[in-house]
């Protein structure tokens, strides 16, 4: 498959402005262009962008009704289109009104086909085939959220992972977060008066990690989420003394089984998840000899 070349805007005549417009066409559901899109603007501090989001664009009937936003809102254009057609089109708009236009998987899919030595299929949304993987993902979901908090303990040894924490740790959204990707997670709060089942230290197959975080950043964490259901916020659930002892009675749990743990302090639930995955990746590989790399999205 041959790609024609991206519509670039001169040098010399690109804008400097305080906010831009930046319009995404794909033509699936424009997962993937989203999120490319945020990790680019995620560079640029302050960046005023006005998003406009096109989904599903699969004829140049449709994207012709698009036309007239792209004249009245004129900026960068990055799209995902394989109707070639439509794509025509969109590359010949933006060339006579002088907006950059961005194919971002362009380059990528050149490299995978030299590689191959196959050419593309094209085919829109074919990433988003209802496939055993699709289904695979529908049943971890389904089998993370019957087994958060603590719930479903008779269970946990069908799950791929089972994470630990103190209240307010990351783990539920954590657990979702893996879910999407494939595993069937299950998660436990640790409370010092309230003992985990014997059933945690008894699992064989899935993988415990525990999850900590600095009991300063707990407490602010733990204030803000008593103010949102509008508790009093002076509890033993923000006493920092309390918390710290609930911090330090959570890592001897954690080095007293030889489970591996993430400080979760400064992480995002991205990050987090892709420790866990990492750590679940190293396991497979010693218990098979080999590592056949992560669950893909």
């Amino acid at each position: 498959m041959v790609y024609p070349e991206a519509v670039h805007t001169p040098k010399s005549e690109a804008i400097i402005a305080d906010r831009i417009h930046l319009h995404l066409l794909s033509d699936s559901t424009g997962e993937t262009l989203e999120m490319l899109a945020k990790a680019a603007l995620a560079q640029f501090d302050d960046a005023a962008v006005v998003r406009h989001f096109w989904p599903m664009v699969r004829s140049k009937q449709h994207l012709d009704r698009i036309v007239p936003e792209l004249k009245a809102n004129p900026g960068l254009v990055l799209f995902t289109l394989v109707n070639q057609e439509a794509r025509s089109r969109l590359e010949e708009v933006c060339a006579q009104n002088g907006l950059p236009a961005v194919p971002i998987l362009d380059r990528v899919t050149e490299a995978l086909e030299k590689a191959l030595g196959q050419e593309a299929h094209g085919r829109p949304g074919r990433q988003h085939q209802m496939d055993k993987a699709y289904f695979d993902r529908v049943e971890a979901i389904q089998f993370t959220i019957a087994h958060d908090d603590g719930i479903g303990w008779d269970n946990w040894e069908q799950a791929d992972i089972l994470l630990a924490g103190v209240s307010r740790s990351s783990k539920t959204p954590t657990s979702i977060y893996l879910a999407n990707r494939g595993y069937k997670v299950a998660n436990i709060p640790l409370v010092v008066e309230s003992p985990p089942p014997p059933k945690l230290f008894e699992l064989k197959n899935p993988m415990v990690v525990g999850l900590t975080t600095a009991p300063e950043r707990l407490v602010q964490i733990r204030r803000n989420r008593l103010l949102t259901l509008n508790e009093k916020a002076e509890t033993d659930y923000v006493d920092n003394e309390r918390v710290k002892s609930e911090v330090a009675f959570a890592r001897r749990m954690f080095a007293d089984n030889g489970w591996p743990v993430i400080d979760v302090t400064r992480r995002s639930i991205e990050e987090t998840a892709a420790a866990v995955i990492r750590l679940y990746g190293e396991r497979a590989q010693r218990q098979d000899g080999e590592f056949e790399g992560v669950k893909a999205i």
